[in-house]
């Protein structure tokens, strides 16, 4: 039977940015330098299949500093940690290292200077997420306070609205974010933001290649895992942008082909935790099933690249 056309959209940029590729570089090298097992603190990214892979290699993934051993090195995850994790490892004497990605940092370097000019800080993120905890704990406890919608500015208590600023999660929706940010500006006019965007450059590329390839597409498969924030947000970047259908999908088992039913066109793309290998098998699912022509929709070129740390670059 003569398979049914259809139009694959594939988003670039999609899939891998600069401070994923950078953590897991550094899990691989740090496996070389030390041998296993070497102990990672939280997922190294969010994504179950990098995950597993580094794991058979020989890494350990532990939630909390205290279920590592001290005779073995750890690394801290791409999200970052509160100051209190590796002035914890030091005390212990571990050999740790960081690969908070450099875009994370540098909002941790932005909080810290707030404070030092005596601002309280408010934080733009989701509560629990990893990112959103580090951020919140370079800070002494209540010094930074959590919005997490436009809602939630209406109701936040800060100690002195004339000195105060804001830092943002690194992966939200960059539209949400702006609504957040005009919410805060009107009830509190004297509010500092950042120089930069905090939302990195991976997150807005992302967003935007959906947003270009959204009206297009009858249905829009994201390639990520379901706790991977800038992956959720591309699913509702997509149903916002003018897509009817929008599935996040941590690999191509997972397609639900009975919600595509009907469909004429399809568009791909996946978080920056996604490597490209899974974007590809759900490429390759979508061909066994269609007669597939293949349009990228490209709205930005990246070419980032982050150096991984001295202490693995260093020749011993």
């Amino acid at each position: 039977m003569a398979k049914q056309p259809l139009t694959l959209y594939l988003a670039a940029p999609r899939g891998f940015c600069a401070g994923v590729d950078r953590a897991i570089k550094i899990v691989e090298m740090a496996l070389q330098k030390w041998g296993a097992p070497v102990y990672v603190r939280h997922e190294i990214v969010h994504n179950k299949f990098v995950v597993d892979g580094l794991k058979a290699k020989g890494a350990v993934f532990v939630e909390e500093l205290s279920d590592c051993p001290t005779d073995r090195p750890v690394i801290f995850s791409a999200h970052g940690v509160p100051k209190s994790v590796p002035a914890e490892a030091a005390e212990r004497r571990m050999i740790f290292v960081d690969a908070t990605c450099p875009l994370v940092s540098k909002v941790h370097i932005e909080a810290q200077r707030h404070a030092e000019n005596g601002l309280q800080m408010i934080m733009i993120g989701h509560k629990d997420h990893p990112e959103t905890v580090g951020t919140m704990g370079q800070l002494p406890e209540g010094e930074v306070l959590l919005v997490e919608t436009v809602l939630d500015v209406a109701t936040v208590q800060v100690r002195d609205p004339e000195h105060i600023a804001f830092v943002t999660q690194t992966t939200l929706s960059v539209d949400d974010t702006a609504d957040i940010v005009a919410a805060l500006k009107t009830r509190f006019p004297a509010i500092v933001g950042p120089h930069k965007e905090d939302i990195c450059y991976a997150t807005t590329n992302r967003q935007e290649a959906v947003k270009a390839m959204a009206p297009h597409a009858d249905a829009m498969l994201v390639v990520g895992a379901p706790n991977s924030s800038n992956s959720r947000r591309l699913v509702e970047v997509g149903a916002k942008a003018g897509c009817a259908y929008a599935q996040l999908v941590q690999r191509a088992t997972d397609i639900d082909w009975r919600a595509l039913e009907g469909v004429a066109s399809i568009g791909v793309t996946a978080g920056a935790s996604a490597p490209e290998e899974l974007i590809d098998e759900v490429i390759d699912a979508i061909g066994a099933r269609y007669d597939v022509t293949v349009c990228t929709i490209e709205t930005a070129v990246e070419n980032v690249e982050f150096k991984v740390p001295r202490v693995l670059r260093a020749a011993e």
